[in-house]
């Protein structure tokens, strides 16, 4: 594999991992916060579909999302299937559970108190949600964190909505199925290599922000 389709690959994993975790996280924190908050019938129906959601393999959610994209799926019509887009929407429906099940074990910690006291002293409901969410911050990061390691090494995804085109959606993961099959096996290795990298890097993240906390 040459430089160029090896850089071009990370550039993939980076850029659809990172959306999805962005995207993921913009609904996964509000909606943890809400769970948190408020109790109301129901709600352990909701958080236990969210733990069996945690727990779909990728292929399922890759097969789910080929039938919606797929020329003769109700949205085949916009031509996401095999684009980074497709491989971000997968990744976003993957990893959404795990944020808000992470988030929400997180914000359940914080000591309750401290909504109650910001709406004793005039807080709006906002405010106080603001506060709960700045007094979890460190722990909310590592649910994100934790989100884009998830989607940055999952294949099954990448693999059913984007195809592995050359160029264009092939990313580190599928690359290494590819250059295994293959039989260059010093190309999967240098790939994976660059992940276990890209983990290492998450994990200290993670580290930095616990040792913020405890700082704290």
């Amino acid at each position: 594999m040459i430089f160029r389709e090896l850089a071009l690959a990370i550039w993939v994993s980076l850029k659809t991992s990172g959306l999805a975790a962005l995207i993921a996280s913009a609904v996964a924190v509000p909606a943890a916060l809400f769970l948190a908050g408020r109790d109301f019938r129901g709600k352990r129906l909701v958080l236990l579909i969210n733990q069996t959601w945690m727990a779909a393999p990728t292929v399922v959610i890759g097969l789910l999302f080929y039938s919606l994209l797929s020329r003769s799926g109700p949205f085949g019509g916009l031509g996401l299937l095999y684009t980074q887009a497709a491989m971000t929407v997968g990744q976003v429906f993957l990893i959404l559970p795990l944020i808000i099940g992470f988030s929400y074990t997180a914000l359940r910690q914080v000591d309750k108190r401290a909504r109650l006291t910001a709406l004793t002293l005039g807080a709006s409901r906002r405010q106080a949600g603001w506060i709960v969410l700045r007094e979890a911050k460190y722990a909310l990061l590592i649910a994100v964190l934790a989100g884009f390691a998830r989607a940055i090494s999952e294949v099954g995804i990448a693999m059913m909505l984007g195809g592995n085109i050359r160029n264009a959606t092939r990313n580190i993961t599928t690359s290494i199925a590819l250059e295994t099959a293959k039989g260059e096996f010093r190309n999967g290795v240098v790939l994976g290599a660059v992940l276990l990298v890209i983990t290492l890097g998450i994990n200290l993240l993670v580290h930095t922000g616990l040792r913020g906390k405890d700082k704290d």
